[in-house]
């Protein structure tokens, strides 16, 4: 893409119980890395790594630290809060945001320890801010992966579940359609696709589906708005599955709670996954 943008690197999903929501994404069939800590801040995390992106379940450790805003989030709800963009050359996305005209801010260095069995180790990242009139309804910011053999370790690729990678986020705002020129000038000409209330934004292979409450119901049957929030927010994440009745059956094994709607999708509701709606797709 025109910035460098190539996709979307994480989620991050957040939670007031780190340890109790590393359970429950346990219940649903994820495996999950080791508990990391981000240094010099007070969060810490559970990731579930898939070979192309992941999800963050992110808590905080130390509250007397920086939470990057974490704090205000979880004083509300949890669910799904950012994400992370990705790029291969942060520098150069920077740059290339900056002659756009979005204010972006980097590459900055980041750091978490990952506590393995035979030690310590410290991957490393480099992030880019995004203000945010540049992400309208979204928090989000850039990130490149400077040690990337250090949290995509093949163990932890496999979930029982058949989760294979992220498709999509939906995310319900009030205007779905006055949010296209902020995102062609962040991903370029052509990556945005208006239709009636939604707008879908390609960032690579993944999408971003922006609509409003009453059209969230049309484009997931068996969701609905997420109960005492007010839009802007991130609704729902979509994961490819190898095959939907395996994810199904895992599910009903375990007593986790789910419907499915008519081609098969699974849909877990926002109490057995943290906040937000986890659909799972064969598509």
């Amino acid at each position: 893409m025109v910035t460098g943008i190539t996709g979307i690197d994480h989620t991050l999903v957040g939670v007031r119980d780190l340890e109790a929501a590393r359970r429950d994404y346990e219940r649903l069939g994820f495996t999950l890395t080791p508990r990391g800590s981000h240094i010099g801040w007070g969060t810490a995390n559970y990731c579930v790594m898939f070979p192309g992106d992941y999800i963050e379940l992110l808590g905080i450790a130390d509250p007397a630290q920086f939470t990057n805003d974490l704090d205000a989030f979880l004083a509300k709800r949890e669910g799904l809060m950012a994400l992370a963009f990705a790029t291969r050359d942060p520098g150069r996305a920077a740059e290339a945001l900056r002659r756009r005209g979005v204010a972006a801010e980097g590459p900055k260095p980041l750091e978490r320890r990952l506590e393995l069995p035979e030690g310590t180790v410290l991957p490393r990242f480099a992030l880019v801010s995004l203000p945010q009139d540049a992400t309208p309804g979204l928090s989000a910011f850039v990130c490149h992966h400077l040690t990337p053999e250090l949290v995509r370790r093949p163990a932890w690729l496999e979930h029982a579940n058949g989760a294979r990678g992220l498709v999509s986020l939906t995310v319900v705002v009030e205007r779905p359609g006055a949010l296209t020129e902020s995102y062609e000038r962040l991903l370029g000409h052509g990556t945005v696709t208006p239709t009636d209330e939604l707008i879908t934004v390609r960032a690579g292979r993944h999408a971003l589906l922006f609509v409003d409450a009453d059209e969230l119901t049309v484009l997931h049957p068996t969701t609905r708005p997420l109960e005492g929030v007010a839009p802007p927010y991130i609704a729902a994440m979509t994961l490819r599955v190898g095959d939907t009745g395996q994810s199904a059956a895992l599910l009903k094994e375990r007593g986790v709670p789910f419907s499915r709607e008519r081609d098969g999708t699974v849909v877990v509701p926002p109490e057995a996954a943290r906040g937000l709606w986890l659909i799972l797709s064969g598509r």
